[in-house]
């Protein structure tokens, strides 16, 4: 396993996040840069410098870097959230802009562009998308011109445009994907180069504290040793091996600012005194708005530990774990701004003024649902897998997944291990009749079953998340927010609401897309235990208790 760096060091990159960010982004600061759509690059700098070193932990050790593990990373990318989702993203841009070269450069050029990350702290843009083209990677305009002397290729002249690229008007060099004679090729290109030229930064809904601008090149020169892997052609495999670990990134994310908004809710219901006593002690508050989205939190934190832990296992970025990272950052993100909104209902109508942070962070936080992947697109990604998984086992996937969390519930039955085995059960049965009755024909069929895919397996990873908390085998960096108890509690929670969305949205497009006659709606119900769904909603209130209990600090309450 690539065990990166142990717990205290990374306990002190955690810390020293978070006194640099008292000492230097404290709410006003952060509000103002916001009003003003300011992007602090002064600050930045700070960060990448010898003050906090915060790229470090992104290169790897043999580049001058920390050669932190993707759980690291994971870990500290929720921390820059927390405080501010439009600077973590500027320190994503430059790592997704350094992907290409980490998963495909030469030796030299790893050596060259990853040190310059890590002792000169150099800002890398990552430029991919453009104007028509949006996430389809293969739909480039951009293209780059072999130069030839004597016989052999000594450079290219790239021509085209980007649209949307962080750290667009602010980075020292970008990688560029362009298409050649060979096919789609990354390239780096340096700032400054003639006819390399940023547009006007963007004016955006959130993330106002990151720099996004359109990019023009127009017949920009590269030497050949600017070919990332020095062989043409190798671009879109070079970007789908590392979807699964930034995904990762763009999940903890959603974590980080819906925390931050949730942490903002929190105390501010227990000042606010309404009806003779504190929110804080009112189900319509701590049931509604609260615990449910601690527990789609949880539930996607889960999962993205699990995929490090899968990520890390196989030394990193292979591509491998794609639909996993789909999966997190597709429950983060959507979990992420579902805590922000419900922090904004939470606060009232100081919630919806922007002097409040959580304002901020719903403004913020929409962007996770966007950028490296839109929902929709997550949707159809793990809807496809997941689909042929189910065909070449011949439905037997998801009854395989069943099984392992039947053996988790016998030795746990506290975890809700057993509901989300039911989710997966019923999801298998809700597949075969879609396979049966040809329904992913229906594009939108499919989209909803990535969502139902979605929720079921984090159901059954958080399952899996709290039993090993129990057991005190849990990952030694894991998160350590709630105890054993409480993450029990969340896990049933958050299983139970899985499990509904799975028999009842299933049964509804299933038949909604003409899969079931009027005869076959009972028969499905029975095959996917409906009224054994409902009977698993008992003691719900009871656990949502807990995680209140939990949230607020208050003593247990007696079962």
């Amino acid at each position: 396993m690539a065990a990166g760096i142990d717990k205290e060091s990374l306990e002190s990159v955690l810390d020293s996040l978070k006194e640099f960010a008292r000492r230097e982004l404290n709410d006003e600061k952060l509000l103002a840069w916001d009003r003003k759509d300011e992007v602090p690059l002064d600050v930045i700098r700070r960060m990448y410098g010898s003050e906090l070193g915060i790229q470090l932990l992104f290169v790897p050790a043999e580049y001058s870097g920390l050669g932190g593990s993707t759980f690291d990373v994971y870990r500290t990318c929720e921390a820059l959230a927390h405080v501010d989702l439009g600077m973590a993203t500027s320190v994503l841009a430059t790592f997704l802009g350094s992907d290409p070269i980490s998963v495909g450069g030469t030796p030299e050029q790893k050596q060259l562009w990853l040190t310059k990350i890590a002792e000169e702290g150099a800002l890398v843009a990552y430029g991919a998308t453009e104007p028509s083209a949006g996430s389809d990677l293969g739909a480039l305009k951009t293209t780059a011109t072999p130069v030839e002397k004597d016989g052999a290729v000594v450079g290219y002249r790239i021509s085209g445009s980007k649209q949307w690229i962080s750290n667009g008007n602010i980075a020292d060099f970008y990688t560029i994907l362009a298409s050649t004679p060979g096919g789609p090729t990354w390239f780096v290109v340096e700032k400054g180069a003639p006819g390399f030229s940023a547009g006007r930064q963007e004016e955006k809904h959130g993330i106002r504290l990151s720099n996004t601008a359109p990019l023009t090149l127009d017949d920009v020169y590269v030497d050949a040793d600017r070919l990332v892997g020095g062989v043409e052609g190798q671009g879109l495999l070079q970007a789908q091996a590392v979807f699964g670990y930034t995904r990762v990134m763009v999940a903890s994310f959603g974590l980080g600012a819906g925390w931050g908004a949730l942490d903002r809710a929190i105390p501010y219901s227990m000042e606010r005194i309404q009806g003779g006593g504190p929110l804080s002690e009112k189900q319509g508050y701590t049931h509604k708005l609260i615990v449910p989205r601690v527990a789609q939190l949880e539930a996607g934190r889960s999962y993205v530990e699990e995929t490090c832990e899968l990520i890390d296992a196989t030394h990193g970025m292979q591509g491998q774990y794609n639909t996993e990272g789909a999966i997190a950052k597709y429950m983060c993100s959507e979990a992420g701004n579902a805590a922000a909104e419900a922090s904004i209902q939470a606060l009232g109508g100081y919630g919806y003024t922007h002097e409040y942070m959580v304002e901020k962070y719903k403004r913020d936080v929409r962007i996770t649902t966007i950028y490296e992947g839109t929902s929709e697109i997550l949707e159809m990604t793990i809807a496809r897998d997941r689909w042929q998984l189910h065909l070449k086992t011949r439905g037997q996937y998801y009854a395989e997944r069943a099984r392992e969390l039947d053996a988790v519930h016998a030795k746990d039955p506290k975890v809700g291990a057993a509901i989300a085995s039911h989710a997966l059960r019923a999801l298998g049965e809700l597949l075969e009749r879609c396979r049966s009755a040809r329904l992913t024909r229906h594009q939108h069929v499919l989209l909803r079953l990535g969502e139902l895919i979605a929720f079921a397996e984090c159901a059954g990873s958080f399952a899996k998340r709290a039993a090993a908390a129990a057991a005190g085998t849990r990952n030694p960096k894991h998160d350590a927010r709630f105890d054993a108890e409480t993450l029990a509690a969340l896990s049933r929670v958050f299983a139970r609401d899985a499990l509904m969305k799975v028999v009842s949205d299933g049964l509804r497009w299933v038949a909604g897309a003409g899969g079931l006659a009027d005869g076959q709606v009972a028969q499905l119900a029975t095959a996917i235990d409906l009224d054994g769904a409902w009977r698993a909603q008992i003691g719900l209130v009871e656990d949502m208790d807990v995680a209140a209990d939990a949230l607020y600090g208050r003593a247990r309450r007696a079962s």
